[in-house]
């Protein structure tokens, strides 16, 4: 189990907009909530609407427990994970007891708590508004959505003649109903629909300004969270999330905080606990991060602090402050490149190619099509932990399809070729490195993670020139398990739905 604190220097970003944040900044308190999620044994058997509230009741009445820790500890926003009050592996017919409509907050100004007859069948929406209400903060939950339509007038409108959506809320605290966003990018969700229509989606609260909407997998494309970057001002988001650790390269916390790095935002991440594969959780901001990790974990973990507000009123933009300082590399001899056999493993359900690191130190450089990936390194500890530095340009298709540019330096998981790209958390060695990459993208997200789930960062980051972009880690506390520089281009996916 780890609860632990990130404190990083202030790094630039990829994006054209870098962020320098005034000397006197405004604060506020956040919480996120891990959840051990209680299920439904049987998900994929249809029950009654009565049956389906005494389950959800039972995760709502730890929501409302959680919600009152927040609060007496000065939280003004508490985020909940997604999936967390009904559950998964539902079918669309088997969800259909615990779907609610939820009204569009764009159109209807609505307190579910006071004004409860408004609208029928809508329990959970007003227990939520109520902790919200209660608790005096604004609160973000997840939770199935029905939207009835028309065959006749909708083209895009189910043969059954209902819109189910997978579905975040938000309320504020006094209880009204001020944000819904349908989830966009579906993971192997055969209960929900897709929307016919992009959600760009956005809150406002009195303590911090603009905060964006997004959920799990959605991370992974450019709509809605990039597009919400590169044309608003928004720089702070919540994240309901029900994540499986992948590792070497996409456990929860790992990628969490590479986003939030990456982009210069503070993400509010809460994802369920449960089944041995979920668990991650944190508040993350470019500077610093707060976060929990438990695989064996049978209860969850609320998490509270205070984070820099970063709306723009806050902030100073200017071309001199997203320019990169570029150090000369000069803690790590460069040496003569080496060049071992490659070989081809499997890591992700993608076959990269790979050179192992051989010494103490030295050169390295491997390729894959266009994308070059070199490595400078240093590493003390055993002999025997193999390392390796891989390098893939592809579409990855088995479990969503997106295109990826990706140099990562891998710790083995054994003592054979064979086992590099096979995750493992725990480490030894400390590696002192440089590692960059020829990346035909701009949307680069630099990690470094350490043993243990240690989460970690680059000294540097950047574009050293047009087309290579570099981080250096030099004096990890631990082993090293994974240093990634990984791209997404994203006008090259197969999947992910792009919007006008």
């Amino acid at each position: 189990m780890a609860v632990l604190i990130l404190t990083t220097a202030f790094v630039a970003f990829f994006l054209s907009e870098g962020l320098v944040v005034k000397a006197e900044v405004a604060t506020y308190i956040a919480a996120v909530y891990e959840h051990h999620v209680i299920l439904n044994p049987e998900p994929r058997v249809p029950i009654e609407r009565e049956a389906a509230l005494v389950h959800m009741n039972k995760n709502l009445d730890v929501f409302e427990e959680q919600a009152a820790s927040a609060a007496k500890q000065g939280a003004q926003i508490i985020v909940f994970p997604e999936d967390g009050i009904h559950g998964y592996n539902f079918t669309r017919i088997s969800i259909v007891g615990y779907l609610e409509t939820v009204p569009d907050p764009r159109v209807v100004t609505w307190s579910p708590c006071t004004e409860s007859d408004r609208f029928p069948n809508t329990e959970v929406l007003q227990r939520l508004s109520c902790m919200a209400l209660k608790n005096h903060l604004f609160l973000v939950a997840n939770m199935p959505d029905r939207q009835d339509c028309d065959n006749l007038t909708d083209p895009h409108c189910p043969p059954d003649g209902r819109y189910q959506f997978n579905t975040d809320v938000v309320f504020s605290d006094n209880g009204t109903l001020i944000a819904r966003y349908h989830k966009l990018n579906l993971f192997h969700e055969e209960e929900y629909d897709t929307p016919p229509e992009c959600e760009h989606i956005t809150f406002t609260t009195p303590f911090a300004g603009k905060f964006g909407v997004f959920t799990c997998f959605d991370i992974l494309f450019y709509e809605p969270v990039m597009f919400l970057l590169k044309n608003t001002s928004v720089k702070q988001f919540v994240f309901p999330t029900a994540w499986m650790n992948k590792l070497p390269l996409l456990a929860a916390v790992q990628f969490q905080r590479s986003f939030s790095y990456a982009t210069g935002i503070t993400l509010l991440a809460a994802n369920l606990q449960g089944n041995g594969r979920m668990t991650g959780s944190g508040i993350y901001t470019p500077w610093h991060a707060v976060y929990h990790h438990d695989k064996e974990g049978k209860s969850g973990k609320l998490l509270v602090s205070k984070v820099p507000v970063l709306d723009p009123p806050m902030m100073e933009d200017g071309e001199e402050s997203y320019k990169l300082k570029l150090v000369p590399f000069s803690r790590l001899s460069r040496g003569v490149l080496s060049e071992p056999p490659t070989f081809i493993s499997n890591m992700m359900n993608d076959n990269f190619t790979f050179v192992p690191l051989q010494g103490v130190e030295g050169n390295l450089k491997v390729c894959d099509g266009s994308l070059c990936c070199h490595l400078w390194f240093r590493r003390s500890g055993p002999e025997e932990e193999l390392y390796a530095l891989g390098a893939f340009q592809g579409l990855h298709a088995p479990l969503g399809t997106y295109y990826l540019e990706v140099c990562a330096l891998v710790k083995c998981n054994g003592t054979k070729y064979g086992s590099c790209g096979v995750g493992t958390d725990h480490a030894q060695t400390v590696v002192d490195f440089r590692l960059q990459g020829t990346f035909s993208t701009q949307y680069i997200y630099p990690g470094v993670l350490g043993s243990e789930m240690t989460l970690d960062r680059p000294d540097e980051s950047g574009w050293e020139s047009k087309s290579e972009f570099y981080m250096t880690r030099k004096g990890m506390a631990t082993g090293l398990v994974t240093a990634v520089l990984y791209g997404r281009v994203y006008e090259k996916d197969g999947y992910g739905k792009r919007c006008p």
